[in-house]
């Protein structure tokens, strides 16, 4: 007997320090990965646009003892995409950027787990009529058409006011805009089109628009710092759909004017949330970053980080704001159940119009 313990015992001792030795190595993605645990990390997935000053993120990480890991999935739509598809393993534990455009699809698919979030004062204005004990409101601001107006006073020409003026052949080859089934400015955009000409009349404007040589691209950042001339030095199109916010960071330091222009009746209000993931790993921790987005710090980085404004109330914001970020006073609008209803329908339309 004595033998047969003092064998165990020494097997024992011996796969206690073969364990030792192996976590002693592992790295802690590793480490978590075999045992279960992510409590120590909290992944968020965000499109390529989020932003927040280091300071900000590096004082969550203070503040929770989390090591927060941002990973952009592309634009708002292919963000969208991707946590439908991985619903069932998601990519991460909370998501920011799902916005009132592609909100439905993912409620729809039981993207998010609720999470009742202490929204601030002004938040609830933003708040989904349904899923807002999912996803809560972050930041918002208008899709609308943007102008190099510097550009159209170097070539003397007058720039478009209207949605039917970017069909007018005075414009043709100048427009660029973010396809709507990736990108969520290129999807509000579509909306904003329905909702001036109708179920039945919107896809005759796109085939003109189209006919009058507009550009797609996959998303917001390549239409404006890659094809706008406002944008980017190579840009060659003085046209872009972008937001209301867009023209207070254009501001020329000698002039102390914007050198863009919203044009404010084309616009369409978007909101974008955050939310925990169904499934997730850390809940907990994606809990934490949800509060953290709404926090005060956070909200009063906005239109400096991510060039939205802020859903709290009584924030200040930029001194360019009071002039050149200028909201629109009747943006277009579509019944957020009619999104949900008709989105895919639309989309396939859109795909057939554009592509012919």
């Amino acid at each position: 007997m004595f033998r047969r313990a003092t064998a165990t015992t020494i097997s024992t001792l011996a796969a206690l320090a073969l364990t030792s030795c192996t976590l002693a190595t592992e790295s802690s993605d590793e480490k978590a990965e075999r045992t279960g645990s992510t409590s120590d990390r909290v992944v968020l997935v965000t499109h390529e646009s989020f932003a927040l000053p280091k300071k900000l993120e590096k004082q969550f990480e203070q503040d929770t003892g989390l090591t927060l890991d941002v990973r952009p999935s592309g634009d708002a739509g292919a963000l969208t995409n991707k946590l439908v598809l991985t619903q069932d393993n998601p990519i991460g534990d909370v998501a920011f950027g799902v916005d009132n455009t592609f909100a439905s699809r993912a409620l729809d698919a039981d993207v998010f787990a609720k999470y009742d979030a202490r929204l601030p004062a002004g938040a609830d204005a933003y708040a989904l009529d349904e899923g807002s004990d999912r996803l809560a409101p972050v930041d918002q601001a208008s899709v609308c058409v943007n102008v190099d107006t510097a550009w159209y006073q170097e070539h003397d020409q007058a720039p478009p006011k209207t949605l039917d003026d970017l069909a007018d052949p005075a414009y043709k080859d100048q427009l660029v805009v973010p396809g709507a089934p990736t990108s969520s400015p290129g999807m509000a955009f579509l909306l904003a089109t329905i909702a001036q000409y109708g179920e039945d009349g919107w896809q005759d404007y796109w085939s003109r628009l189209m006919a009058n040589g507009a550009k797609l691209t996959s998303g917001w950042n390549d239409a404006y710092f890659v094809d706008f001339t406002g944008g980017a030095e190579k840009g060659t199109r003085p046209i872009v759909v972008s937001y209301d916010t867009s023209p207070a960071f254009t501001v020329d330091k000698k002039t102390g004017r914007s050198t863009t222009a919203a044009l404010l009746d084309t616009c369409f209000r978007q909101v974008e949330y955050a939310g925990v993931l169904e499934n997730a790993k850390n809940p907990e921790g994606a809990q934490k970053v949800v509060d953290f987005l709404l926090s005060d710090e956070v909200q009063a980085a906005l239109p400096d980080s991510m060039y939205v404004f802020p859903v709290a109330d009584g924030v200040v914001l930029p001194k360019d704001w009071e002039r050149f970020a200028v909201t629109p006073d009747q943006p277009y609008a579509v019944d957020p159940a009619a999104i949900a209803e008709h989105r895919q329908d639309w989309l396939t339309e859109w795909t057939d119009v554009t592509s012919r």
